[in-house]
């Protein structure tokens, strides 16, 4: 019998069993290959403790108000995935058996859909590049609003999937020097690889300090906050020069009371920005949306200017996916993100 991957309740997953549904005319019945989930905003709705749980955000009103929400479970977990095609609809001739598709979709597997709602997977391009396509496109968004130029200076807070891709954007957009922060050594190391220049250990240095000694004294043009953390908040606002840019592509919850404004904040006349990919346009590039920040994500992967080389961190079988799972929640510096194998 097929199984998924599901949270049961707060920070408790499990692999079910289901069963599967009836084959519509215009769908088709994917096995999963390979998966991987969403770490950031996944992790936190796995927990259940964004503040959507305590006060719903009103679209109409732009505002979190009103009563606390409780969670509903089952929920299926993961963010995307490669596979191939077992079964098709009879009306459906834009797909045969054995094609090989992805798709955002949860960890199980096979996966019935719609046959418009699954892509092609290029002959050149590895599963692992794929899944890495969503992280990549939320890094693009940061780095398009960066507004970084030819020479830049800039520095990436969190080295997680996120990170490590903005990273490397920026050397594509032209960034002379990149600062990277991590506390975990082993995403320092890979930064250093795929093309940044100097990596720093934000519990034993202070970055603000060594960004500095490594500037003139200028600080970097620009910051990319990627860790979700308040204490990567911080290290921006120290480690940015006067009149520069932080743009934060991280959701932040729990006790913010470490977040300073004094200082750095307020002598640099600092600008902070945040960015979400799945907002209609850029504010400051109207004529790029979601579908096309993705587009562009994808096809750097599919050329190889982003590399994904040791950045799917660890990979295990379906069969050990729930306590991989569970790992990335509780222990998260043994992940950058999580894959899975599943044949």
């Amino acid at each position: 019998m097929p199984r998924e991957l599901i949270a049961t309740s707060p920070s408790q997953a499990v692999l079910q069993v289901y069963k599967e549904q009836v084959l519509a005319n215009d769908e088709i019945r994917v096995r999963t290959l390979f998966s991987s989930p969403k770490h950031g905003s996944g992790l936190r709705s796995f927990r259940a403790n964004t503040k959507d749980y305590t006060s719903p955000f009103d679209r109409k009103r732009g505002i979190h108000h009103g009563p606390p929400m409780q969670p509903t479970y089952p929920q299926l977990l993961g963010n995307m995935a490669v596979g191939e095609v077992i079964e098709v609809g009879v009306e459906v001739d834009q797909w045969g058996i054995g094609d090989h598709v992805f798709s955002h979709l949860p960890i199980r597997d096979t996966h019935t859909l719609k046959a418009n709602r699954v892509q092609p997977v290029p002959s050149n391009m590895s599963p692992q590049a794929i899944v890495y396509s969503d992280p990549a496109g939320v890094a693009l968004c940061a780095i398009q609003a960066s507004e970084i130029m030819l020479g830049s200076t800039v520095a990436v807070f969190g080295l997680g999937a996120i990170g490590q891709m903005a990273a490397q954007q920026a050397k594509l957009q032209g960034a002379r020097q990149v600062f990277v922060s991590d506390p975990i050594l082993i995403r320092r190391e890979l930064a250093i690889k795929h093309g940044a220049d100097i990596a720093i250990d934000p519990i034993s240095d202070d970055a603000g300090e060594l960004i500095r000694d490594h500037t003139n004294n200028a600080g970097v043009d620009i910051s990319i906050e990627a860790s979700a953390n308040y204490a990567g908040m911080n290290d921006a606002i120290r480690s940015t020069g006067y009149a520069g840019r932080i743009v934060s592509a991280a959701y932040y919850i729990g006790d913010s009371s470490i977040l300073s404004f004094e200082g750095e904040w307020h002598r640099n006349q600092l600008t902070i920005l945040t960015t979400r990919d799945v907002n209609p346009t850029l504010r400051n590039a109207p004529r790029w949306d979601t579908k096309r920040l993705h587009n562009e994500a994808f096809e750097l992967l599919k050329e190889e200017r982003l590399s994904v080389d040791g950045l799917i961190h660890p990979i295990v079988s379906f069969e050990d996916c729930v306590e991989a799972y569970l790992a990335t929640d509780q222990r998260p510096s043994e992940s950058i993100k999580l894959g899975i194998q599943h044949t």
